[in-house]
């Protein structure tokens, strides 16, 4: 049986709590703008063709995975570009299902600006976030494919197709390239009420469906709560609050016993001694949190996919037009200072060629649907 996930009403509370961090609500700025709010913003085929996919994207993470040990951009090889005559008319809507201040809308920015100096194209960064990325996903599918509106973000279409919310996944986009990439998301919680990740699983286990942990229906941290709950042996009250903003202020406030997260939406907090990241579900130790313990170690045998930020166009869009993203995206990550900014951002450059987010997209599908077949029984 489908979990039934509680939803709570905290975004009255959070929207006073946390002002800068945006809302659910369609909102357009330059990418001029965009730049300056960032820096104040930051004080988921059937079963065999499932298994050969989650392997051929294992395959391609470990084969690309070497050049980011050395700080160097991770993913394809960023010096060849295409020969394209074709080059946008006017401003470009990177439309993203997120609010401002996240992980999402603080990679979009830097591209923003990074990609104006590199063509000189105007990259209006668009927030439409909500329905777990299918507001944004939506208005993209409704545009013209002309090169002028773009998706930007994550796993949103794959896991919104595995929970229901929609009936399309990437497919029913033409993909572009990946610009940026971070770990899955770390599990956090109030250092005063639990000082490790043994603590929160005992107490979870001595109160059964009480701790509440925050997330969004049918989102990316919804299934990555699902498989935790599962091989943790816990039951969770799982919340609903909406955006990375919303759930930080539902732990700031007391709401929540645990909340998902990307470093750059927490590392204020971890350094105010607010909140405690007790694990993170990567393969390794994550190298912006070396000394947080992996789920793994800690004896939860979890590994959750990575946030890989690409571009995702309407459907049937030209050849020559992801040829100047690819372009683009290469350009942008060229410049030495992109790169710092990302950094400085807690967010890696990473790149992939079209075709190689296909396949990384495909890969994901294939795990968020091996998830859902696991836990929603």
């Amino acid at each position: 049986m489908k979990k039934q996930i509680l939803s709570a009403v905290l975004a009255g509370g959070m929207a006073l709590s946390l002002a800068a961090c945006g809302s659910s609500s369609t909102t357009s700025t330059t990418a001029a703008a965009g730049s300056s709010a960032a820096a104040e913003t930051t004080a988921a085929a059937k079963e065999e063709t499932s298994a050969q996919a989650k392997a051929e994207s294992t395959a391609a993470a470990e084969s690309k995975g070497a050049s980011e040990a050395s700080g160097a951009v991770g993913g394809d090889d960023i010096s060849e570009t295409t020969a394209t005559d074709w080059k946008p008319s006017g401003p470009v809507s990177l439309v993203l299902p997120a609010g401002a201040g996240g992980d999402t809308d603080l990679s979009a920015r830097i591209f923003a600006q990074y990609a104006k100096e590199a063509t000189g194209v105007d990259f209006v960064v668009v927030n439409a976030n909500g329905a777990s990325g299918s507001v944004a996903a939506n208005q993209v599918l409704s545009a013209a494919n002309d090169g002028q509106t773009v998706l930007y973000g994550h796993n949103l279409v794959n896991v919104a197709k595995v929970a229901g919310i929609t009936d399309y996944d990437y497919t029913a986009f033409t993909l572009g390239p990946t610009f940026a990439k971070n770990d899955a998301q770390g599990l956090y919680v109030n250092p005063d009420k639990y000082d490790s990740l043994d603590a929160f699983i005992k107490a979870a286990k001595e109160n059964p469906g009480k701790l509440k942990a925050c997330t969004e229906v049918g989102a990316y941290t919804y299934y990555e709560f699902l498989e935790f709950e599962k091989l943790a042996g816990i039951d969770l009250d799982l919340v609903d609050v909406g955006s990375n903003s919303d759930k930080v202020t539902a732990m700031l406030s007391g709401q929540v016993d645990m909340m998902p997260g990307a470093f750059v939406n927490t590392k204020d907090y971890i350094d105010a001694g607010q909140f405690l990241c007790v694990g993170i579900p990567t393969a390794e130790r994550s190298k912006l949190m070396p000394d947080v313990p992996t789920l793994k170690e800690q004896g939860i045998d979890m590994v959750f996919p990575d946030l890989d930020y690409s571009f995702y166009f309407p459907k049937d869009t030209d050849d020559s037009i992801i040829a100047w993203y690819e372009n683009t995206t290469k350009a942008v990550l060229s410049n030495e200072k992109c790169q710092e900014d990302l950094k400085n951002m807690e967010i890696n450059p990473y790149y992939l060629s079209a075709a190689d987010s296909v396949e990384n997209d495909k890969g994901y599908l294939a795990t968020f649907e091996e998830i859902a077949s696991s836990v929603e029984q």
